[in-house]
């Protein structure tokens, strides 16, 4: 039709650059990226109100590339319409040709969306597949947070929407009424090694989000009527789902195999694939046109996020006296999970600051801001990967969310948090019910690896050169208020455990905290002992056993924050005759490895010891017991400490 040839030309354009630029690159998907060009070109073209020239522009509609691998099509229009990558104070213009630098060092084109490198018109990385639609649903919260009328367009893989996240993220849309989410599953039949599954069929796909709640609107994804009337279409009391039918490597014989997932032509191919497109443009009556002008979209006005101000959860008393622990605070003792509570509601009067939480709020006491700031908080159920990567979203727009669930629970998620930290994601986790010293529940509740994996992600750096994600375990109420206000004012991804027993306060309430830091509580001279969290008050007791049982002086350091500024403990350590003994109530791969490393790199001649939780746990009714049966008693940390006395002599 007459009033579709510029879009046909533009297609046709993109096609060829979209094959030339993964043969270039040597790799990438160019039949997945063929499949979704028209779903993008109506896009980026005719539907989206964007400003390829700003790509911060927060009122813009997003477009989330689930699809991660299909990136080569957002790039090869990207680049055509002249969008602006960098940074906003050192932005930089891109030009049609610039599409062939795909996958090169150097190139802000990476193999998946990252908007972290550079490529601003992303919102988070993708690629890891099912995340994209949560990613959205968070951009949408934001957007209604911020009063902003904007659609948020994502389009999803047939063979992707076989990942449980996918319904985790349509539940949430549902539960949170986000119509402003438009999910686009393109529905071209292959996957990466086979023909996707009859249950992931359009006709499947059509019935399952009608069951779900959606409005559904099959379409045929390469026709310009279909295409412009789903995507402009209106959502009334139902979120709108699109279900289109496309051909994977549209227009290129070749690339229409299936064996051509993942899978660039050869150079001498190409000539045939570019005879192909010739063809296809004679069958659109387009043949005749050869340079086609950048189509003019709209652009928003631009909304300014605030950003910069210092955030305060201000003072600590007053905080805990707001949520009802006046008697606790008189008794000076509580839970670092209930501090968290606190200190987050109180963090609640910054309008930046949001919160979710798995269905345990009440336990995590994420519900002190679910009460305060119910507009800002989020429930996101028991579906944690749909949540972390809503948090992303939530970043993304601007927002600072903290996340919160049983550490265990949290486990299921690594793959979305890695995401988040690949993106730069502004996004504070805090995993409570840490560790074994909620005993009773058992192993399954107890949060054990988690130290392992977050050490790996602090050790990573970003590309600006900061830290991929903060650690901290803070001991008690005081250190648990303050960390949790540090976590608000660092850029970046930030994790913190907490644990369940009431505990006496360590600290007074003027006490300050760092990233990296480290509290020395007792000044020893026979052994350093270095714990954390809630084993600083098993080795207290420890420190208390060894100076009156055995007349030795030892050192208690509170290590809570990683990475850690291990050079001044090796330092205690090397005082302490080189003896340094690292207890914690998670598995291999926390602080005494931490320390570990850093006295193999160091000139110090200190001995690392360790005690650490070795054996699957089961249930007991205590901590103490658990900590008995697991060989990490305040009993247990003396005999250790004393035999690594004994070396040194």
């Amino acid at each position: 039709m007459a009033q579709y040839k510029d879009l046909d030309r533009k297609v046709i354009k993109l096609a060829k650059q979209i094959v030339k630029m993964c043969t270039q690159a040597g790799s990438g998907h160019p039949s997945s990226a063929l499949s979704i060009l028209h779903i993008t070109t109506a896009l980026m073209y005719r539907i989206m109100r964007y400003s390829p020239k700003n790509p911060w522009n927060n009122a813009s509609d997003r477009l989330v590339l689930s699809e991660g691998h299909a990136v080569p099509a957002i790039y090869a229009a990207y680049c055509d319409v002249g969008g602006v990558v960098g940074t906003d104070n050192r932005p930089s213009e891109l030009s049609f040709d610039d599409a062939l630098t795909l996958r090169e060092a150097d190139s802000v084109l990476d193999g998946h969306p990252n908007p972290a490198i550079g490529f601003p018109f992303f919102d988070a990385a993708t690629g890891s597949l099912g995340q994209g639609l949560s990613i959205s649903a968070g951009l949408a919260c934001a957007a209604r947070l911020d009063g902003i009328d904007k659609k948020i367009f994502c389009i999803c893989g047939d063979g992707e929407a076989r990942e449980g996240q996918v319904w985790e993220a349509l539940d949430f849309i549902i539960d949170h009424k986000l119509t402003s989410v438009r999910a686009i599953f393109n529905c071209n039949g292959q996957a990466q090694s086979d023909y996707v599954s009859q249950q992931q069929s359009p006709d499947e796909l059509a019935r399952k989000l009608e069951a779900f709640g959606y409005q559904v609107i099959p379409i045929d994804g390469h026709n310009w009527d279909d295409l412009l009337r789903a995507l402009t279409a209106e959502a009334m009391d139902k979120p709108i789902a699109i279900v289109a039918r496309t051909v994977k490597g549209w227009g290129v014989t070749e690339l229409q195999k299936p064996t051509y997932h993942g899978k660039p032509l050869k150079e001498d191919q190409l000539e045939q694939a570019m005879a192909d497109l010739d063809a296809k443009a004679d069958e659109l009556g387009v043949a005749e046109v050869e340079d086609v002008p950048a189509i003019e979209v709209t652009r928003p006005e631009r909304i300014e996020i605030p950003t910069g101000k210092a955030i305060s959860a201000g003072d600590f008393a007053e905080a805990l006296a707001g949520v009802g622990f006046d008697a606790q605070l008189e008794a000076k003792k509580l839970a670092t999970r209930r501090a968290y509570g606190a200190a987050l509601a109180a963090l609640g009067a910054d309008e930046r600051i949001v919160a979710l939480d798995g269905d345990v709020k009440n336990s995590t006491f994420a519900d002190f801001f679910a009460k305060k700031w119910p507009d800002r908080y989020f429930e996101a159920r028991i579906a944690e990967q749909n949540m972390i990567s809503a948090a992303a979203g939530l970043a993304a727009a601007g927002k600072i969310p903290f996340v919160s669930s049983f550490a265990k629970f949290l486990v299921r998620s690594y793959d979305q948090v890695e995401m988040a930290v690949i993106t730069n994601a502004n996004i504070k986790m805090c995993g409570s019910h840490a560790g074994v010293s909620l005993a009773a529940d058992g192993p399954s509740q107890m949060g054990l690896p988690d130290l392992a994996f977050m050490r790996a992600l602090a050790h990573s750096r970003r590309v600006d050169g900061k830290s991929g994600a903060v650690v901290f375990q803070p001991s008690d109420a005081v250190s648990a208020f303050k960390l949790t206000e540090l976590m608000a004012n660092i850029e970046g991804f930030c994790y913190m455990r907490t644990h369940r027993p009431d505990v006496e306060f360590i600290y007074e309430q003027s006490e300050t905290f760092e990233v990296g830091g480290f509290k020395h509580l007792i000044d020893g001279e026979d052994v350093a002992i270095v714990a954390s969290g809630y084993m600083v008050h098993v080795a207290r007791q420890a420190c208390q056993i060894l100076e009156e049982q055995a007349g030795l002086s030892p050192s208690l350091i509170d290590a809570y924050s990683m990475p850690l500024q291990t050079d001044s403990i090796l330092r205690i350590g090397d005082d302490c005759r080189g003896q340094i003994l690292v207890v914690e109530d998670n598995y291999l791969g926390g602080f005494a490895d931490e320390i570990t490393a850093a006295a193999a790199r160091s000139d110090f001649g200190v001995m690392v010891h360790s005690l650490y939780v070795q054996n699957i746990p089961k249930s007991a009714k205590t901590p103490e017991a658990m900590l008995e049966l697991l060989g990490l008693s305040a009993q247990h940390i003396a005999q250790a400490a004393q035999a690594a006395f004994d070396r040194s002599e």
